[in-house]
Order: C-alpha cells, then structure tokens, then sequence
C-alpha cells in the first residue's frame, strides 16, 4: 500500500504548520526550552488507523529529537481508548506539533474509517468501493491513501488518468459516441468512463465500446437490467444516491463498482487526544 512521496508529505505538513505556527508558538514559550516530556496518543472511539507519515512527520519538522513508538500498524482497527504511540522528547517542540499532527491523523483515520464502513457491508458480493475527486483541498493523494487503508480502491487520481466523460461532456461534444471517438483520438492510452443516465444512453456507452460505464441514479430495478444487458462485457459503476442504507442493495444487483462520494467529503474527524505524563517532565 503506497504512501504519497516523502517530499509531497514534507509540503503538505509544512503548509499545515506555517498556518499554525505564523511567527511561533508564544503559549509553548512559558515551557522552559530544556524541558523534556512524554505522551500518549489515545483513540476515544474505535476506527481504522491511518496518516502515521503525516503524524511523524510534523513532529520531525517541528523537533527531529522527538521520538514516536506506534503500537498499531497502518491500517489497523483500533478499538476506543487504545493506546496508539508514545511520543518523548523536547515538551515545547511536542507542544507545538500536538494540534497539526492530530489533525492529519484524525482527518486520515476518519476516511479510512468511513471506507471500512462501506467495504464491509458489501464484502459478501464481488463489488469494490470507489472514491472520487471530491476530497479536501490539498489532501488528494493524502485521502486517496486513506480510501486504500479501508479497503477501497481509487477512481481517477485527477482529471489527467482517466477521461470521464459527463452530461455535459456529451451536450458539447454532441453525443456519446463522438465523445468516445474523440477521447480515442486525443487520448489513446487512457481509459474511457462514461457516465449515463438510463438504458439508451448505456447502449450507446456499450456500442461506442468505452472501458467502464458509470450509471449515475439509476433504481435497484434498472441497475439490475443494465448488469443483465452488459453480461460482464464492460465493467460498470452505480453512482448517486449511495448511502450505509443503500450500498448493500446496489452492490447485490451485481454491479463491479459503487463510487461514494461522502468518504472522502463529510469526512467524520475520528476523537483523538493527546495526554501529557506530568510526572515525567524534568528541566
């Protein structure tokens, strides 16, 4: 499971800091600078873990002396009131890294979570959770990771690796198949989704010979119909309307993929807190 690079984390964190920190941490400053503490890191609810890079991270442009023991593995299912690491080293340096670090790993551990969530309800069928480009500004490849810790699959990383072709594609280009052709044309080492809308719109989708046919809020009754009409020729994915209450029904009409937006964008921060041991500060 490929993390983002280590130079896209260092930028992401150092944009996380910078507006965190701007000319320093003046509540950090009434610690004495010598003075040295432990920690823990405890999960209030139980969750998939998540954004360990992220987390080390922060601490290591914050104070490389900092040392961070995990007790769980990325990916892992944690459980309410575990233990996740310990965290020792310089108090003022862990201070000041407390809020961003969390935040990384709250918001990671949140979309790892919710995709769990999703990819268990459907794991009796053969069907595979998608996310999609609704992610948070700048935390892209960073959540596309996450979705791949709960168990999902990425869709496109971005508009450059796929071509998508939507409604409005389809007005402007004039119609289904000459969209396709085009994208053939301009682009023909990508693959080619097209979204559609109903039967006549996934025939034209299937005779104009696309690589995956999205089919966008359809019912349970015509999902079923269009698994039946494609028999497995093409690889098809429901989208719209997808929810806890939803997913296992569409799933069991046979479809390959089921893109869920809300992982990635009603992203539930999982409850993370960081305690200090007292009795272990010294000067």
């Amino acid at each position: 499971m490929n993390i983002p690079n280590s130079v896209e984390i260092a930028e992401s964190v150092k944009m996380a800091l910078a507006e965190d920190l701007g000319s320093g941490d003046v509540t950090a400053d009434l610690i004495a600078a010598d003075t040295v503490a432990r920690a823990t890191v405890i999960t209030r609810e139980a969750a998939i873990l998540c954004g360990q890079a992220w987390f080390n991270e922060v601490f290591r442009q914050v104070n490389p002396s900092i040392q961070i023991t995990w007790h769980f593995q990325e990916g892992d299912a944690v459980q309410a009131n575990d233990i996740l690491c310990h965290i020792q080293g310089n108090a003022r340096g862990m201070l000041t890294a407390e809020r961003s670090a969390l935040n990384f790993l709250q918001t990671l551990s949140g979309t790892a979570t919710a995709t769990r969530r999703y990819v268990d309800l459907i794991a009796h069928t053969q069907c595979r959770i998608l996310d999609t480009r609704k992610t948070l500004p700048g935390l892209r490849n960073a959540q596309k990771y996450a979705v791949r810790c709960g168990g999902g699959v990425n869709h496109r990383i971005g508009l450059y690796d796929r071509v998508l072709i939507k409604e409005n594609h389809i007005v402007a280009a004039g119609s289904i198949t000459a969209a396709v052709a085009q994208a053939r044309r301009l682009h023909p080492m990508i693959k080619v989704e097209v979204e559609t809308e109903g039967l006549i719109e996934l025939a034209e989708a299937t005779a104009a010979q696309a690589d995956i046919i999205m089919l966008d809020d359809y019912p349970i009754e015509m999902l079923r119909e269009a698994v039946k009409i494609t028999a497995g020729r093409i690889p098809l994915e429901a989208s719209g309307g997808v929810n806890m209450d939803t997913v296992k029904m569409i799933a069991e009409t046979g479809v390959d993929f089921i893109s869920v937006g809300s992982i990635t964008k009603h992203v539930h921060a999982v409850d993370l807190s960081m305690r200090f041991e007292l009795q272990d500060f010294k000067a």
